[in-house]
């Protein structure tokens, strides 16, 4: 809860299962969605539907609710043990009004939803607050919801501080056997939640979420990793769907069951943004400032001078080329409004000055966050065994994505990029993922949003998501950057539009209101945007949308 601490850090050293017993019931009934879910893995499940958490809220300033939600720790088992979730509201101010209530979904995994809407719901446009309660929560596994423990930070610490921006000839041997220890680490640490943390579990605790809020259909905005929650969730309940916004959407089928098909798209839309940023580093020499007319060079030589000179930062530690990248491969999300902000932190860095955002390397909090996200991937993806297979997989990606991905493939385990050496070594079970099928066949209008120039969530995985829905819907962002709800007012009010009156945009819609990159570096964020790393610090676990208002 909000009001007892701040984020997971109050949490921080708590490495056991938040759960509860109760007694396993059989019960003579009709088949429930839990026994057809028994006899479609064939385990033996108790019988009868996991009871519908009770929520009693109370207050947790800036006019929020909150509370605590028991659902199954383990669906096979729907009368058994229970896990605790943290759940935050903010109830529209005029509730003879009010639609329903929107569940707002972070990306990750591993951002905290409570956080998500604690941070975002004064930048929701007025028709959203006005129309819904906003609601979200910690899933399981991420901060107030027994928060996964892997590595601790001292481990962390050094596993990053060692790591190269240049990797050198032998580094793929030892990422195996440092991905291999974090394996390890998870299992010691938090081995009794690992099974239950996948998204097939996280989607029927939103079902017994939308449940204990009296709805009867789920409203829905979910961004970046968010969307494949709403994905899974649709595949799940189709009929229970009123209005699913998947921004940033993946490919489900990818995703799930062909990672390494998934892994090299994202590498390549991550190193084609940072290849897009350098070619207007070069053709505007004036406002980005970093380079000496050949940006890319400058580049790659920063990387190994950081790599064999590191720069002390004000707290005392060491920023090097994999700080560089790390920085780089969050910061890009931003679109070209940042453009400028990149060339400026690039120069500081290539005078060896602290003060850049782009040496500062990740802290406690982000660990936090870096946790769960690998732990969730590798129980939701299937990855083939076989290291020959990975070693091929992992130097590929490396060389086709040579400006950011070496530091990725090989560094320890972190973001997305460096999940297949820690996941192919998974021995723990995936009792909770989902694999298909993801046409939810009956559904409401499903909205699927995505940007031509996405770094993280490549633009070809939402038109995928949209062909693979019986009932999809693309809308197309034409832009650099993450996401587009909150960073374009054509793809913000349409977005809203859906949620609020249903109203599907047409076949085709495209917007290209992207902020273009401003003359000079920016001292205050553009409208539609949030340059979190210049406003705020660094900001390792809040995700925020932007602001159009």
């Amino acid at each position: 809860m909000l009001g007892r601490g701040s984020g997971s850090r109050a949490r921080k050293g708590f490495t056991r299962l938040k759960v509860a017993g109760a007694a396993t019931v059989a019960l003579a009934c009709a088949v429930t969605g839990a026994q057809a879910m028994a006899a479609q893995t064939g385990s033996t499940a108790s019988v009868g539907a996991p009871p519908v958490p009770s929520l009693t809220w109370s207050d947790c300033q800036g006019g929020f609710e909150c509370a605590d939600a028991a659902v199954p720790l383990d669906y096979r088992e729907p009368q058994g043990r229970t896990i605790t979730l943290a759940v935050i509201r903010k109830k529209a101010a005029d509730q003879t009004k009010r639609k329903g209530t929107l569940f707002l979904q972070p990306g990750g995994p591993g951002n905290s939803g409570v956080d998500f809407v604690r941070g975002n719901h004064a930048s929701l446009p007025a028709a959203l607050r006005d129309s819904f309660d906003v609601f979200g929560y910690d899933v399981r596994g991420v901060a107030r919801s027994s928060q996964v423990q892997c590595w601790d930070d001292q481990t962390y610490t050094q596993a990053i501080t060692a790591a190269k921006g240049v990797p050198g000839p032998d580094a793929y041997e030892p990422a195996v056997r440092q991905a291999a220890d974090f394996d390890q680490a998870c299992q010691t640490n938090s081995g009794d939640l690992l099974p239950f943390v996948g998204t097939e579990y996280v989607a029927r605790d939103i079902d017994l979420l939308r449940q204990a809020l009296g709805e009867e259909q789920l409203t829905y905005y979910g961004r970046s990793f968010g969307s494949y929650i709403g994905t899974v969730y649709a595949a799940l309940f189709p009929k229970r769907v009123r209005a699913l916004a998947l921004d940033g959407a993946y490919d489900p089928e990818h995703y799930a069951n062909q990672p390494y098909a998934y892994d090299r798209p994202q590498y390549l839309a991550l190193d084609g943004a940072m290849s897009r940023f350098l070619d207007w580093c070069k053709a505007d020499q004036a406002t980005c400032g970093f380079g000496d007319g050949d940006p890319r060079a400058a580049f790659e030589k920063l990387k190994a001078d950081l790599d064999a000179d590191p720069v002390t930062t004000p707290s005392g530690g060491k920023a090097n080329g994999y700080t560089l990248v790390y920085r780089l491969l969050f910061n890009i999300n931003e679109g070209k409004v940042i453009w400028p902000s990149l060339g400026e932190a690039l120069r500081k860095a290539q005078q060896r000055d602290n003060t850049s955002f782009l040496l500062r390397p990740p802290s406690p909090a982000s660990y936090d966050f870096l946790n769960p996200n690998v732990v969730v991937e590798c129980v939701d993806k299937d990855y083939p065994g076989g290291k020959a297979r990975l070693k091929r997989e992992v130097t590929t990606n490396a060389r086709l994505a040579p400006l950011l991905g070496p530091a990725l493939a090989y560094g320890p385990p972190t973001y997305d990029h460096q999940h297949a050496t820690a996941c192919t070594q998974w021995t723990g079970e995936q009792v909770s993922r989902y694999d298909g099928s993801f046409r939810a066949k009956g559904s409401a209008p499903i909205l699927v949003v995505g940007n031509t120039g996405d770094p993280d969530t490549p633009y070809q995985d939402a038109v995928a998501l949209s062909r693979q829905l019986d009932n999809g819907r693309l809308l197309t962002f034409k832009a650099e950057g993450h996401t587009a709800f909150g960073r374009s007012a054509c793809a913000t009010d349409a977005v809203t539009g859906y949620l609020v009156d249903l109203k599907v945009p047409a076949r085709g819609t495209t917007c290209a209101d992207e902020t273009q990159p401003p003359s000079a570096t920016p001292k205050v964020a553009p409208p539609g945007t949030t340059l979190t790393e210049l406003v705020n610090g660094v900001s390792d676990r809040l995700d925020r949308l932007g602001s159009l208002r």
